[in-house]
Formats: structure tokens, sequence, C-alpha cells
């Protein structure tokens, strides 16, 4: 390991209008072997600057306090070791710090997490029977046990584009709540019914799967493929599934709601009564929506393209991409 590394560290503050406002400011830094990031960012506040802010509690990779983002990856600074930062560095380049991109600034590399405790009290807890002595089988416990791993570090939130790139706040839970949701919706003994909640209020259907939340989880939690996609089966199943429910599903198709996928069931299952105008409307709907989605697939795919290519260049020029 190198004697002394440069870490270059985001330090601001928002502006009167709330954006952040800052410079990056270079550290050169002793280390000592065996050290994390955090360690470093903490001989700079003991040796440099002790006025540079840093969210941190246990130092054990439990209470998610002190996230960030180093060299462009969101990670928790107590689990991230120099040794592999310097391996993945390249040389005489510094080391990035900066604060989580999704959530308000609210000094260097602190950040305003307020909307996941208003988040948090937006879901119903869980409803079952009033005898304490809950008694279920052990497979639903251990099915449970990895969302209660969840250490709220917000890593998953702050790389999901949803929110990152697009503020749908209000619209959008987040993966960390879709992984609440997921361990109250399949506790065993659980009896509300929180699927219409998922659906409109937290808005399920913006996530497209991209399993970035998965991949930053340093608890490793499957959220996408044990938490999310669960859920939006459960969605499908009440709301869009033609056998179990082919009314409820006719309604919703022809309310324009989803794509052309059920488009065969609209004339078999149409609800009495409705006007066949609507039905011709929201049918033209469908066909000007898989259009539009067609388009945007092209679009995201050469983009997508695009961004691989320039990753590919640059990890070979230069080492890894870097923010």
């Amino acid at each position: 390991m190198s004697d002394k590394v440069t870490f270059r560290v985001f330090r601001g503050e928002p502006d009167a209008d709330g954006d952040p406002f800052g410079r990056m400011v270079d550290y050169e830094v002793k280390l000592d072997e065996g050290m994390v990031v955090l360690d470093v960012i903490h001989r700079i506040q003991a040796e440099e600057a002790p006025d540079l802010s840093c969210r941190w509690n246990c130092k054990a990779g439990k209470c998610g306090s002190c996230s960030a983002e180093v060299n462009g990856k969101p990670r928790l600074m107590c689990m991230t070791r120099m040794e592999d930062i310097l391996e993945e560095t390249p040389e005489n380049e510094p080391v990035l710090v900066k604060p989580m991109q999704a959530f308000p600034l609210t000094k260097d590399l602190v950040t305003d997490t307020s909307w996941a405790y208003r988040t948090d009290k937006m879901i119903e807890p869980i409803n079952g029977p009033e005898e304490p002595d809950w008694e279920f089988h052990q497979e639903e416990a251990d099915r449970l046990q990895e969302f209660r791993s969840c250490i709220e570090c917000m890593l998953c939130v702050n790389t999901c584009h949803v929110l990152r790139e697009h503020q749908m706040y209000e619209e959008f839970a987040g993966p960390r709540f879709f992984v609440r949701l997921a361990s109250l919706e399949m506790h065993p003994l659980d009896t509300e019914n929180r699927v219409p909640e998922i659906k409109d209020d937290f808005g399920i259907g913006y996530c497209n799967i991209t399993r970035c939340c998965t991949e930053v989880c340093p608890a490793g939690i499957q959220i996408t493929d044990n938490a999310i996609i669960p859920l939006k089966e459960r969605v499908v199943t009440e709301y869009y599934d033609p056998i179990l429910n082919p009314i409820k599903a006719a309604l919703n198709i022809t309310s324009g709601v989803v794509s052309g996928v059920f488009q065969p069931f609209t004339d078999k299952f149409q609800p009495p009564g409705s006007d066949p105008g609507n039905l011709k409307k929201a049918q033209s709907a469908i066909e000007l929506e898989r259009s539009r989605a067609e388009e945007a697939k092209k679009v995201d795919s050469t983009r997508t393209d695009s961004a691989r290519r320039r990753f590919r260049t640059e990890r070979k020029n230069r080492g890894p991409k870097r923010r």
C-alpha cells in the first residue's frame, strides 16, 4: 500500500435556492495498514479540515450512516477498504469522495434523507393476530429475514434513476421501501392488502428492473428478484390477469392503463353496458402507447450501447470510470 494518497473531497453547502454549491478540495493523507475510506476522512478532519462534515455512527456496516459516493460508486465508507480503492484508482489520480447525489445537500458529505422518514410513515404497518405467540414455518421466516437485514443506508435509492435522475419522490417509493413493503406483504400472518397502494401511491410501475439497486446493496439483499419483481407480480395478478379476474382486467385495459399485451381479451370481456366508442378509443391509445414504447426502447438501446462503448474505452485507457 502507498504511504500517501490524495483524496479529492466535495466541500460545500446549499445556495439560497437550495441547490448544492461547492468545490472539490484535495487532501494528501498518510495511510496506515488496514484503513477504510472513513478512516481517511477522519484523519482529514483531525489533521487538515476540522470543519469537514461527515455522518457516521457504528463504523461496522450496521447503521448505514456513512453512505457516500467513492470514485463514482455509492458505498458505505466504513466498509470500503483503501487497498481496494487504490487498486481501482488510476495511478497519480485522486480518490473522489462526494455526497449522495439523489438527496438534497446539507453540508460537505452530509445529505438530507428526511424524505425516507416521510415515506416510511406512509406504509401501513403489519396487521396480524392480536395474540403475541405468532407461529409460522421456518422457511417463511427465512424468506422475510433477508428483508430485515436492510440497514437503510439509502445507497439503493441513490443509484435508482427514477429518483436520482427524475426526482419522482412523490410518485415513487424507491427500492428501500419496496423491500419493506415486500417484508410486510409476504409475512404469513399479515392480513393487510397493500397492493392498491403499491400500484398507485408507491408507483412500482416506474421501476424497469435495471438491478442497479441490487448491485450496490451492502447487505446483499436481492432487491430486484426477491422484493420488486414479486410485488410487480401481485399487482399484475390483482389488476390485469384476465383469467383470475376478467372483469377488472377488462376495465383496466379499456381505460388505457396497460399496453396492448392483453388486447385480444378486451372484446371478449367488455363489461355489459360499456360504450363501444370508449373501447375503440382505448384500443387506439394502446396502439399509440405501444408505438411510443418501441421508439423509447430504441432510443434507450442506442444510449446504452453508447455508454457501454464509452465505458470500455475509458476503462481501457484510464481505468474504472469515475464520476
